[in-house]
């Protein structure tokens, strides 16, 4: 009978100590707050090399490259290494490469927040988060890559799209200045037809029909509003709403047919043509600065009446399949790009200007500190639209840019085909 009380005795202590255990495990769980994922650590002691997939060329390229050799001199033991491919190319490959839990750099960049948001979906993206302070840069980016409440691009190098180019000095040879209201814009352009010296009075620049889309948006921004542009990029607004086609049947279809414009040009043989005179004005992104013999000699306007512009930046993102040895360094490099590197960026003519509200204005290029102003002070940029879309309508939105430079009169076709294949408003 002793020896059953003392099992007993026993059997109630060890029955305590896993109750004991168990509540001590729970509290644990329940008490101690979850880890901070993406938190910046110090630089490492030993020599790491990473590799940033980049698109850029040119001044953009040498104004990346500054920004990169100073933090490499601040940080002697990391080593950054280019993969350079365009974000087409990327968009080509990553994702197989993704599914098959590599990557081809450890920092990768592309315009295109749609595509950021796809990876993230599939659960192939770090999230960003806790990177930095976002409150601290120009508004709306991260939104655009936010997914489940969670940033997963870091939103680098502001650029305005588009600009109207010219150069000053044909401008002072025929004794022409910027407009400022749309009567000066049409008679600016009559006047530039009448010069023998140019084939047209404004070309339009192609790649994939990218930089005729820009000119349409433009014009939507202008004659329309910033909020417009904001709801057809949103699918709130339907582009056969009558309100957008006066836009197209009342003013640009009107310029176009009136012979103002070239037919879409491959877009560094158009640069080339437009600076050598054979055009009065190029309408591009403010990226032109970095390509330009003599950037002194530019002068741009925007479509009189506008109250805002395309602000469009690229994104910085991670993949999840980092190695967790690399993404300390990884994440203080991006955490220095963000902030000091776009200031350093900033301040040649690479066309850009920080996203970063606390940049020292004195420090950019001074033709930008007007615009630099303008973003962090609440003027209106909105998203590329069709970088923010993406997908086929992309492609779509893109071929019927092109072809209203050279076949107005299907416009009414292209706002139906637009309405009809958008995400949000499909059928």
């Amino acid at each position: 009978m002793a020896e059953t009380a003392k099992s007993r005795k026993y059997l109630y202590i060890a029955v305590a100590v896993v109750i004991i255990a168990i509540i001590g495990i729970a509290l644990y769980y329940f008490l101690t707050p979850p880890p901070t994922p993406t938190q910046p650590t110090a630089p490492p002691t030993q020599k790491v090399k990473i590799r940033v997939q980049i698109g850029w060329s040119g001044k953009e390229l040498e104004a990346f490259d500054l920004a990169v050799k100073e933090y490499m001199k601040k940080n002697p033991n990391v080593e950054i290494e280019y993969v350079i491919m365009r974000a087409e190319d990327l968009a080509a490959v990553l994702p197989a490469q993704l599914e098959a839990r590599t990557y081809p750099a450890e920092i990768m960049v592309t315009p295109w927040s749609w595509f950021i948001v796809e990876q993230a979906k599939k659960g192939h993206l770090e999230d960003l988060s806790n990177l930095l302070p976002w409150n601290d840069f120009v508004p709306g980016y991260t939104d655009l890559v936010t997914y489940n409440g969670k940033i997963y691009g870091v939103p680098f190098g502001l650029y305005f799209k588009p600009l109207w180019w010219y150069r000053k000095s044909v401008f002072q040879k025929y004794g022409l200045s910027e407009p400022k209201t749309w009567d000066e814009f049409v008679a600016l352009l009559d006047k530039l037809k009448t010069i023998p010296q140019f084939k047209k009075p404004v070309v339009i620049g192609d790649t994939l029909g990218w930089p005729a889309s820009d000119v349409v948006e433009g014009f939507i921004i202008a004659l329309g509003s910033p909020d417009m542009h904001a709801a057809l990029t949103k699918g709130t607004l339907r582009f056969n709403d009558p309100g957008v086609q006066a836009i197209f049947r009342d003013k640009l279809v009107p310029l176009i047919k009136a012979g103002y414009f070239s037919e879409p040009v491959e877009w560094t043989s158009a640069h080339e043509l437009w600076w050598n005179g054979e055009y009065a004005v190029y309408p591009l992104g403010s990226f032109l600065a970095s390509m330009v013999k003599d950037p002194e000699d530019l002068g741009a306007f925007v479509v009189p009446g506008s109250t805002g512009l395309i602000g469009n930046v690229d994104f910085f993102f991670v993949s999840k399949y980092v190695p967790d040895d690399l993404k300390p360094v990884v994440y203080d490099f991006l955490k220095w790009l963000a902030t000091e590197g776009q200031v350093i960026m900033a301040s040649i003519p690479s066309g850009r200007v920080p996203t970063w509200k606390k940049a020292d204005v004195n420090r950019i290029y001074a033709p930008f500190r007007d615009l630099y102003q303008k973003a962090v002070t609440g003027y209106k940029f909105v998203p590329d639209m069709d970088d923010t879309v993406g997908g086929d309508w992309q492609r779509l939105f893109w071929e019927y840019c092109k072809v209203l430079f050279t076949s107005p009169d299907r416009w009414s076709e292209m706002l139906t085909e637009l309405t009809r294949q958008h995400p949000a408003t499909k059928g």
